[in-house]
């Protein structure tokens, strides 16, 4: 049987580790080195995104994470031993890219969970571009 979304989402989670916004807000006080990753789209980032985000569509993350790329990003590269939030809107786009960066070799990952939809819901601010 062929595999749906949902599936690959399911089996991305419950290799990666998910934040509430609660636990990013604490990573943030508390860590000099967190790097909020948004895999949006780029309309969607300028729509609203959180502030100091790095806009990397989730399309283009492969690439941007892999330093002999020509279309890598330096300062995801550069973050590989910083922590990383990853955030799309909801979370199926953030679940795949929070698991690919760990293959990846990126070793502090996180999901924030329920992503741009509950910081929205929660009324914190959004930057917009």
């Amino acid at each position: 049987m062929a595999k749906m979304l949902a599936d690959f989402v399911r089996e991305a989670r419950a290799r990666i580790h998910a934040i509430s916004i609660e636990e990013f807000d604490e990573m943030i006080e508390n860590h000099d080195d967190v790097l909020v990753v948004d895999v949006r789209e780029a309309e969607e980032f300028h729509r609203g995104h959180i502030p100091g985000a790095l806009s990397i569509p989730r399309g283009t993350l492969e690439s941007a994470a892999d330093t002999s790329c020509p279309l890598r990003v330096d300062k995801l590269c550069a973050a590989c031993d910083s922590t990383i939030i990853v955030c799309s809107q909801n979370n199926a786009r953030s679940a795949l890219a929070t698991d690919t960066l760990q293959q990846m070799g990126f070793q502090k990952v996180y999901l924030l969970d329920d992503g741009i939809s509950r910081w929205e819901a929660q009324g914190l601010a959004l930057a917009r571009d």
